[in-house]
């Protein structure tokens, strides 16, 4: 099931799997790329688990209507409340090396239903997308609501597998 609105949209699905091991496997970027619904997301760059707010992490990614093809981007986690949410910022390195955040931001919220299920909510919401960003003729969201849905259940597939936290 998924909801859309004009900022944000969102997907949510019961997963027979613990909330603490679900977290774990939302916790590491190796399994990102796994879980993505696009196939964009490919590789991380930093694998280090995701473990405060303000930390950064790369991922290597393609995209075939991206000027370069391949790209980087860099996250900034904006929510670590374990095992409970976990989100990020995208941007991107600039080449003057500053960062560049473009708005978007990716949420999971996870909710225990007892010791063996977990109802996940992911959100992408691109309500803190700048004017001079939409106005370059980016679509938001860069794909349909099904892609959230598909994630997750990419993720129910990894955690489910994933050794118990």
């Amino acid at each position: 099931m998924h909801t859309m609105t004009e900022e944000n949209v969102s997907a949510t699905l019961t997963i027979a799997v613990p909330v603490t091991r679900v977290f774990a496997v939302l916790a590491d970027p190796a399994t990102h790329s796994a879980i993505d619904g696009t196939g964009w997301v490919q590789e991380p760059v930093d694998r280090a688990p995701l473990t405060a707010v303000g930390q950064l992490f790369r991922m290597d990614m393609y995209h075939a209507g991206h000027p370069d093809g391949d790209y980087q981007v860099v996250n900034k986690v904006q929510a670590l409340d374990p095992p409970h949410a976990i989100g990020w910022l995208t941007g991107q390195r600039k080449t003057d090396g500053r960062l560049e955040f473009g708005g978007w931001t990716w949420r999971y919220d996870l909710a225990p239903l007892g010791l063996a299920k977990t109802e996940v909510t992911l959100t992408y919401d691109w309500s803190a997308v700048p004017r001079y960003i939409r106005e370059r003729g980016i679509r938001f969201p860069p794909f349909g609501p099904e892609h959230l849905t598909n994630s997750l259940h990419h993720l129910a597939e990894l955690a489910a597998s994933a050794a118990p936290a």
